[in-house]
Order: structure tokens, then sequence, then C-alpha cells
């Protein structure tokens, strides 16, 4: 998910970078939160990316190097990781960054009145499942503080992708302090954080469409970073983020549309391969009818996913091969690609005709006559003409009416969250790179899973893969692959494309490193002006 990019034309590496390092960067969705314990999006992920940090990082590559920790040591069995954190990093208030910051992290983003959605992902810790679940106490969890600077993890099994987990943001330390006196509206403006990053978050309200990352004179490492500023604007409208790019008001934009093909060319023309799978959600708790399968069937078959990407997107997505992404895994015994080797081409084509034959036959089952439906979405521009025409698409379908619901990103997240909609076009992205990643969006307990498809044998092949086959890699490989077919067998959700982010890139930008999507947090980021 991790992606380097050097652009055409960029200068030689060898250049000085200018005294003046500040980067204009565009965004195209408002910034959620700043409390890592809470955030679920890309954009929130990237800053705090940016202004925070943890045990790892990952370098260009997506391979985990050391950071706050300055020695990391994991026991043969794979159960134990025992780390000496760096003397001398400190919170930009100027506290120190111990090992306790660490466990308090953890146990908050598990405590269940935390309400942290992403909390499953600790679950690979020691008694985490049962802490999150309200049937632990907080200090049993498997990490423990000796001192100031040792920290030990203890796991439940073995995991071989933990210490990728560890450069994420859910697993980075929180000064408790800060959290404290802030409560409820921690993270909620810039004024109410505090970084142990390479930059510190200002200029966010919590409500306005720009902010600032500013160099974090207290970093450990702050005499690698180039960058002393990155000014981040909202711009919702490609064409307006255009002009402002060409006129040297911004130094990157996004491109949709017609703009890909016709500036495709340029020297400062970039596309991004990303991880990040739009979907369509069909959520069986507001719409009974959603509970048939030959409804969800025709839902997806009426749906032209090649037409998508090629005449409304045109921006290089491409048409997904299933739920998950290609790039996210290969198969140990032949190397082959895991969306590529699994799948089900029924859950991806498009079929009229037989969507209209499934749709009567699940109207007679679910005695239904017709489906006025809200599709929910996000205002951006991409997103209002993915549902445009998923809108056109499935009103053809046999008396289906289908309104569309246009809501700031922020604003959709929390009706997801809250599982108020009937269809809503969402993404996923992977924090690391396996297929169980996105899998396990659809465990039956899991906290984004609000669509309401739950199946105890999906679940099975899930549990297997984790743990019954977790040192076998082929059994478990297998597990996954079975766990796919059955989550698109059964059409649980209608994947509809897997992003490419087109962009304009100023060719002075150099040795740039991304999450995904957003903005660049590599600690060695340059900026030649």
């Amino acid at each position: 998910m991790t992606v380097g990019i050097l652009t055409k034309g960029s200068p030689n590496v060898a250049q000085a970078a200018s005294s003046k390092q500040i980067l204009n960067w565009t965004e195209s969705i408002e910034l959620a939160t700043a409390d890592a314990s809470k955030a679920t999006d890309t954009l929130s992920f990237n800053v705090l990316l940016n202004t925070q940090e943890g045990l790892y990082r990952l370098d260009k590559n997506g391979t985990p190097k050391l950071a706050l920790a300055k020695s990391a040591n994991v026991s043969k069995d794979g159960l134990t990781y025992t780390f000496e954190l760096r003397h001398g990093a400190k919170w930009s208030n100027g506290d120190p960054v111990v090992a306790k910051d660490f466990v308090y992290a953890w146990q908050r983003t598990l405590d269940p009145k935390t309400t942290s959605q992403d909390a499953f992902y600790l679950y690979q810790v020691k008694n985490a499942k049962a802490i999150n679940q309200g049937k632990a106490q907080a200090d049993t969890l498997g990490i423990k503080a000796d001192g100031d600077y040792k920290l030990t993890v203890t796991l439940d099994k073995p995991v071989s992708y933990f210490k990728k987990l560890l450069a994420w943001p859910l697993f980075f330390p929180q000064n408790q302090k800060v959290v404290t006196q802030y409560g409820k509206d921690y993270g909620t403006k810039s004024e109410n954080t505090v970084s142990n990053g390479p930059f510190k978050l200002t200029k966010w309200t919590g409500t306005n469409d720009s902010w600032t990352l500013v160099k974090n004179k207290d970093y450990w490492d702050q005499k690698q970073v180039k960058l002393s500023q990155i000014n981040e604007s909202v711009i919702k409208d490609p064409q307006t983020g255009l002009n402002l790019y060409q006129n040297h008001k911004v130094d990157e934009t996004l491109l949709t549309g017609t703009q890909v093909p016709n500036l495709k060319t340029q020297a400062d023309f970039v596309a991004r391969k990303s991880s990040n799978l739009t979907y369509l959600d069909m959520n069986q708790k507001q719409v009974a009818a959603f509970k048939n399968k030959q409804v969800r069937q025709a839902i997806s078959l009426a749906i032209n996913r090649t037409a998508l990407v090629k005449n409304v997107l045109q921006d290089g997505s491409t048409a997904p091969l299933g739920f998950t992404p290609v790039g996210l895994g290969t198969d140990p015994s032949n190397g082959k690609d895991f969306a590529k080797e699994t799948v089900v081409k029924s859950a991806v084509t498009n079929n009229l005709t037989k969507a209209k034959q499934l749709l009567k036959a699940g109207y007679k089952a679910t005695n239904t006559k017709h489906l006025d439906l809200t599709l929910t979405t996000d205002d951006t521009q991409e997103a209002k003409s993915t549902a445009e025409f998923v809108q056109n698409s499935l009103e053809k379908l046999p008396n289906v009416k289908i309104t569309i619901k246009n809501l700031p990103k922020v604003q959709r997240l929390t009706q997801q969250k809250q599982g108020n909609y009937q269809l809503i076009i969402t993404g996923w992205q992977s924090v690391f790179a396996d297929p169980i990643n996105f899998l396990d969006v659809w465990e039956a307990n899991s906290a984004y899973n609000t669509a309401g498809w739950k199946n105890a044998k999906f679940d099975g092949y899930l549990d297997a893969a984790e743990n019954k086959y977790a040192n076998d890699p082929q059994k478990r490989w297998t597990a996954l692959q079975n766990a796919e077919k059955l989550l698109l067998n059964e059409q649980a959700t209608v994947p509809l494309y897997q992003a490419t982010k087109a962009q304009l890139l100023n060719t002075k930008v150099k040795g740039i490193v991304y999450n995904g999507s957003g903005v660049p947090y590599d600690w060695k980021t340059t900026y030649i002006k």
C-alpha cells in the first residue's frame, strides 16, 4: 500500500534543497479526526502518520524499520516482542515519550467506552478481544512497561505481519495527560492534540477545510525532516484544483474524468495504483428485500463496471476481480495474485437480462412490489459521478427508483457507522498487504459490518486462517480463498472499482512516500523549489 514516486522531469537528486521547504497540497475531503483511537479513514490516518510515530515506520518499499524502538527482540515462538525505546524522544509539549504511553494508548483503544471501530486490529495481543468485549480488565492486556524505556508485548498467536501493524497509527503511543485534559474533545481540533512525529497539526478547527502541518522541533529525528511546512486545502471540484495548480497556487491536484486523458502526456502527470476498493453496500437492516440473495445478485449484475471505469472515472481505476483488490497477496505455492486466483465472475460482471430475472424472483420471494431506495455517497465529484452511474444502472431494473444523497465524508462515515442508510457507496483500503485485511470487514462482529450480512461458515474460514492455520501458509491461503468465494457467491456486497489516483504533481517534488492516497508522510521527504 505504500508507494514511492519519483516523477518524470524531477531534478537531479543531488541538487540541494532550497531553504524554503513549503509544500502546498490538496485533499478532496475534510479531515475527520486527529485521534488515533477514533480514526477510520485514509486521510485521518495519513495526517496521523505525519504527526505521530510508533515503534516502527514503513520505508518506501513498505518494510518496517525501527523508529521509536531502538531495538527489538522477538521470541522463537513468535509470541513475545521486547522493545528498548529511544531515550530523548519527546512529545511536542516537552513530555518524554515513554513505555507507559504505549500501554495507555492500547488500553484506551480497546476500552469499550472509546467505541473504536478499529479496535479489532489489536486482537492479536493477549486478552485484547476479551477486554474490548468487556470480559476482562484492561491491565490484563499483553503489553507491559518495565520502567520508562522497556516495553514487552505478548500475543495470543504468532502473527507474520505484526511489525507492519506496529507501524500503523492505531498502535502508536498516546499522551495520557493530554488525552485526559481534553476528554471527549481530544483530537477534534489541532489545539487539542499533541505530536511526537515529524510534524505538528495546526490551524484546524475541526470543521474548516484547510490545515497546516508544521515541522516538529521536538521530534527526535527532526534533523532528517526536510519539509518545514505542508499547507493542506480541501478542493472538491477538480476544475478548481486544476486552475489552482496551473496558476502555481498548489503543488498537486487530483484529476478525474476527461481531465485524465487530456493531461496524461504531461511530464507532471502521475497515476498511482491503490489498494483502495470502492463498493456498494446494501443494508439488510433497513431494506428487508436485501436479505434475499437474488435481489443482491440482481443489483450487482445491473452494474457495468468496465463502463464505469472507462467512461466515467477515466483515471486508470480498474474493474474489480472481487472484494479483495489486486496486489494484496500471492499464493505461497505458485506466486499467483490472490484476486486473480479467486475470481467469482458472476459477482463482478454485468448481465442486465439475468439481473431482471433474478429481481423478479426476489420480488416474489420477499413479497416486494418495488424498491424506492436512497443511495448515500460522498460529495466529491468522483463520488457524485459514480453514484449517478449506479443510479442509472439500477433504474434499468423493474420498479426500482434511486434517490442520491450526497454528504461530506465525515457525515457519511458517521451515518454509515450508525447503520443509517439503505444503499451506500463506501471504500476500504488495506493497512497491510494481506487478504485478511479486507475479508475481516465482513466478520459477524466487525464494527465495519453495518450492512447486516452474517455467515457462520465465512467466520469459520477466517478463524481457521488466523488461528488453526496461522503457521501453515498454504492451508491459510486456501481458507482465505474459501472466504472470498463465499462472500462473492452470496453477493454480500457489490464491488465497484479498484482505485487509481491520477494527479498532477510538481516535478520539483522528489522522493515523496505516500500511504495509499494522501499526504506524503515519510520523514525524509524533500521538497525542492
